[in-house]
Parts: structure tokens; sequence; C-alpha cells
């Protein structure tokens, strides 16, 4: 795919630039990543402060506490405290997590999230969670469930055995969203491959391994297939449309929190991801970069990447509309900021496309905000240089002059801090110009 080769070459570009004029003791692996990590970052040294060890901190101050529920632990209570919704529920029956023994279609690996935090949890096993710190991108967590008085998070050391990759998570510790081709006991068909998914992804290519409900799930994907005994390395899996409304039926759902794994929210869920580990990919090379002469070109190469994917300039079209059916649409929905004509980033499309207005509500997240002055401004000069229209590249030509502007709209009314040249009337000639 375009955006993770190209960002991989920037990582390449960046270890033969920066290699020759740094230190034995700064020297960067070409994986831009190992256990002791790069002192510019010290991932894996530096106490975090993300939602997840925020709530370890107010449990041992007794300031909060989770309660302990028969079927799902401390589930429930987690949510609750990080502010996640439950309608956000995911159901994974691939056996690809840590948890795999346990895992498959009757008793699938559930995941929820908000715009900071994915908590994963099966049926009888830990729960699991990989929180978005601003300071140091995604770390990972795993809370046993024996009911104590006040339990709490443990940081989960071993969880970038597999959550860096140069390919699926950028080099970085991150987020690993796969598309898996497996049997019916939840087992992969390795020699089928899998896709690294995010918005890009033909939707023909998702949810392999995944459970997908909604009111409307037409579209031909991979989504609640799973393959006989018999298939072989050279079977081709063709997307089929199997619509379910409901996870009742298909196994027994006691102890799970919801009956869905909403279509809606695995787009969302899709998107951000990816947008997830394109923001630690950038703090790691603002922060690497620092202070060298070469800091600027490295930033921006990355930024540009960035940019085009915020901008969701090579998303996958839909090519019918799709409804969910657990609330998780609605909630999502409510959760923006507003402009002044009630406008918001957060509104969803999912007729054509995922947003209403194709701009990532991810530039409202602490990891944006929180970004390197650098790596903040070379992404808002990018955004701007094509929102204006100062940037006439073919690629671009998918973002109409109405959604260029309203975008700009929009970010004028509700991003704070940002930079005066997004507000100058100038803007709206440019834009139209591009029609």
């Amino acid at each position: 795919m375009t955006l993770v080769r190209s960002t991989a070459a920037a990582a390449l570009l960046y270890v033969a630039a920066v290699l020759s004029t740094i230190t034995a003791a700064d020297q960067l692996p070409d994986t831009f990543f190992d256990e002791a990590s790069i002192p510019a970052v010290a991932y894996a040294t530096q106490e975090p402060h993300d939602a997840v060890a925020q709530l370890n901190d107010t449990i041992a101050a007794g300031s909060a506490t989770l309660t302990y529920e028969p079927d799902s632990g401390y589930l429930r209570g987690v949510l609750k405290a990080l502010d996640i919704p439950i309608e956000s529920q995911l159901a994974v029956f691939a056996k690809t997590s840590v948890q795999a023994p346990i895992i498959n279609p009757t008793n699938p690996r559930t995941l929820f999230f908000n715009d900071t935090v994915v908590v994963g949890w099966p049926r009888g096993g830990f729960i699991e969670a990989a929180a978005v710190d601003p300071h140091l991108g995604v770390i990972f967590y795993v809370l046993d469930q024996h009911d104590r008085s006040a339990p709490r998070f443990r940081r989960g050391t071993s969880c970038t055995t597999c959550h860096v990759s140069l390919e699926a998570t950028l080099a970085v510790p991150g987020m690993l969203l796969r598309s898996e081709r497996p049997r019916a006991d939840g087992r992969t068909v390795r020699q089928l491959g899998s896709d690294v998914v995010d918005h890009r992804l033909p939707l023909s290519k998702r949810w392999g391994g995944w459970y997908v409900t909604g009111r409307n799930v037409g579209v031909a994907s991979l989504g609640n297939l799973m393959l006989s005994e018999d298939v072989d390395a050279d079977s081709l899996v063709e997307p089929q449309r199997i619509p379910l409304s409901t996870l009742r039926g298909r196994f027994d759902t006691a102890g799970y929190l919801a009956p869905y794994s909403d279509i809606a929210a695995l787009m969302v869920f899709d998107h951000q991801m990816h947008m997830t580990n394109l923001l630690a990919r950038l703090l790691w090379e603002a922060r690497a970069a620092a202070g060298r002469p070469e800091a600027a070109m490295l930033v921006d190469s990355v930024a540009r990447d960035v940019v085009d994917y915020m901008l969701f300039v090579d998303e996958a079209a839909l090519t019918t509309r799709v409804e969910g059916s657990s609330g998780f649409a609605e909630w999502f929905s409510a959760q923006g900021p507003v402009d002044t004509r009630g406008r918001s980033l957060h509104q969803l499309d999912l007729t054509q496309r995922l947003l209403r207005y194709p701009c990532s509500y991810m530039v409202y997240s602490n990891a944006f905000d929180e970004l390197p002055r650098i790596a903040r401004d070379a992404v808002y000069r990018r955004m701007y240089a094509v929102l204006s229209g100062e940037d006439t590249s073919p690629k671009y030509a998918r973002l109409g002059a109405s959604d260029r502007q309203a975008i700009i709209e929009i970010l004028r009314d509700t991003k704070t801090a940002l930079p005066d040249y997004f507000r100058v009337p100038s803007a709206r000639v440019a834009v139209t110009a591009l029609d």
C-alpha cells in the first residue's frame, strides 16, 4: 500500500541520513525500535502518563475502584473508568492474540475503544489495553481477572514482540490490525496470507476473522466468513455478503457486554488504528531528529504521509450504504466539537465514505496536540497547502472544493491554537478556484 511504502521509505531515508552523523550510543536501529529504545524517546524507561496509567494512580490513591462481576470480571468497570462506550464493542474470532488458545468463533475476543485507549477481553481471559501516551506513543497493559481490593494494570513489556512491525505499525510500538483467513475453529490459514487494515484497504479484503453486525451489512467482505477444513494454499477466498444483525444465535453471549460487532465501529476503528500509528511514528521521528540539521526535512517527509491519511486521500470507497445497530454511530457523531453551522469532523457518512467531512477527528487528540512543535507545524503547513489549493497534485482531485472549504471552516471554529494562516479570507478564493 502506497502510504505504508512511502513511510517505510522515509524511515530508511532517516536511517541513511542520520547514522552518519550520530554517535554509537545514540544510533537508531534500522527497525526504529529495540527493547532499550532510542534515548530521545526512552520508551522502555520513561514513566507513562496515558489514561490507563492515570487510572492506576487514582486506584492507588483510593479515589477510584473497579467493580468485579462474575462473568466479565473488571471489564465493565474499566470501560466506565476510561470513558469507553460499550457500543464500540468489536468481536474477533480468529486466533491472533496472545490469548489465542481460548479464542474461537464461540468465544471471541472483544475490543472496545475511544480516541485514546483500546481494551480487549475474551471470556475466560485477562484484560488487555493499549493506551496512547502523547510523549511515548502506544503503551501496552494487562489486568489479571482476580477479584481483589485494588486491582492494577501492569505494563505488558512483551507485547512489542508482535506490536512492532515495519509494515503494520511503521516500525514503532503501535496498533496491530489485520484481516486473516480463519477456519471454523478460529485457526488462521497462514498460507493464504493476511492484510494490514486501514481505511485504504477495499472492504472486500477487510474483517477476515471478525464478526460484523448491523442493520445494513450488505457489503461484500471477509467478515463472518469461516473456511472449510480442506482449504489449501491455492484457494481463493472470495468476499461474501453474510449479514448479521446481532451475535445472538451465533454463540452463547453470556458474559459479553453487548451482542454486537458493529460495522460503523469497525470502519472508525480501521481508520483510527493507522492514524494512531502515524502520529506515534511522527512523534518518534521528531524527537529523534531534534537539534539535527536535517530535522525539518525528515519530519516534513513523514508529515506528508500523515496529512494524506488525515484527509482520506486514498480512502477505499463504499459501494453501498452501511448502517450499524449498536448505537455506536450515534454516540460517535455526538462526540465532536461543532462549528457555528453545526458541522463536525465526527459526523459519519457511511454511504460513499466514512466521514461526512474527510478530515480525521484525531486532529483533536492529545496525541496530535502534544506533538513536538516542529512536527505539529509541519502537519499544519501541509494540511493548508492541500486544503487551500496551493498543492494541485492530481491525487488531491477527489477532495472537492466544498469539502476543502468545509474542513477549513470547521477547523477555524473548533480547533484551538490553529495557525493564523488558516483564518485568512484568501483561503476561500484558492479553494473555490479548484472547482
